[in-house]
């Protein structure tokens, strides 16, 4: 039977087993993928840990790339061969097969490895859905200044090159000076390594002390307060990940005192809820990436068996770019 990587129970790396699973026929609207790669995610985490709680036992991983085995009742867009690549609920990715509902699975373009692939559909398909739909107040001009924290991760190394494309001034924040030239090699205008620096102030000085229009923090609890700060007035906070934690409660009067700010927590699953929204939103990541604008930098490469050590090197923030699992 194909392997699987299936937690029992909520808790750190060590409650990871890679475990045989029967898998069988897809029903109406799902198609069965053999998987070639797996991305891995700070979604996956938060959902080992039981921050974002799933029933048990579950499979995690909710990005793959592999080729179409079988289709199930009513699947018009895909066929059996196609090679496909998908970010996508409900969690799964982490296996040698798995049946899914079909709608957030799109074609894979030949130019595009199964390893990219999986490593760029949850990343990429969060970046074009910051940039291009999570805007500020007038929207994201040529030469507006953006704070990006975590610059050097998945997310980040892609949101570099793509805001360098649509000439924005991307600010990126990392923990590392190596970390920081590489947030500056894929794109971002100025760098800020917040171990050394105090971002704020950075920010502060890199607008001529006018700030960002919009932050986009995957980082939550330690950088919370400080995004607030970098931004200008009718600025933007967009919160969408919790690295260093949730963000703690807060008064909605802290907006008006910082400038009448906006503060939005959106998720990837909104923006992907049908499959006309999600092939739209792949085509322009695609052509991102077929272009060359964007390249997907597969920085880690771990049998599938490995994903406990994975995760532990995701966590200890000894990772740059993206990490796949290889069944």
């Amino acid at each position: 039977m194909p392997l699987a990587i299936q937690i029992q129970q909520f808790g750190g790396p060590e409650v990871l087993q890679c475990v045989e699973v029967a898998v069988g026929a897809p029903g109406p609207g799902e198609v069965r993928i053999r998987h070639h790669a797996c991305g891995v995610n700070f979604i996956d985490i938060y959902q080992r840990i039981g921050l974002y709680a799933n029933p048990l036992p579950m499979v995690l991983g909710m990005e793959g790339a592999g080729v179409v085995e079988a289709v199930g009742e009513g699947v018009a867009h895909l066929r059996v061969g196609d090679r496909v690549a998908y970010a996508s609920q409900p969690p799964g990715a982490y296996a040698e097969v798995r049946v899914m509902p079909a709608k957030c699975v799109v074609r894979l373009p030949q130019s595009i490895s199964f390893e990219q692939g999986a490593a760029m559909m949850l990343k990429g398909l969060t970046v074009q859905y910051l940039l291009r739909k999570t805007q500020p107040q007038g929207g994201l001009q040529p030469g507006d200044f953006v704070l990006f924290h975590a610059a050097a991760g998945g997310v980040g190394l892609i949101a570099c090159q793509w805001a360098k494309a649509m000439g924005l001034q991307l600010i990126g924040t990392a923990g590392s000076d190596e970390k920081c030239e590489l947030a500056r090699q894929h794109g971002a205008a100025h760098v800020i390594n917040y171990r050394r620096e105090n971002f704020v102030e950075r920010v502060k000085e890199i607008t001529g002390g006018r700030g960002v229009k919009v932050v986009y923090d995957s980082v939550g609890k330690d950088t919370w307060d400080g995004s607030l700060d970098s931004l200008q007035p009718f600025g933007l906070m967009v919160s969408f990940g919790n690295a260093s934690g949730p963000v703690p409660p807060f008064s909605v009067s802290t907006l008006a005192a910082k400038g009448s700010l906006y503060v939005t927590r959106p998720t990837i699953f909104t923006h992907i809820a049908t499959r006309e929204a999600t092939q739209a939103m792949a085509d322009d990541l695609f052509s991102m990436v077929t272009s060359g604008q964007v390249r997907i930098p597969v920085g880690h490469r771990y049998p599938l068996r490995d994903a406990a050590q994975a995760h532990r090197d995701l966590e200890s923030r000894a990772t740059t770019g993206c990490s796949v699992l290889l069944p």
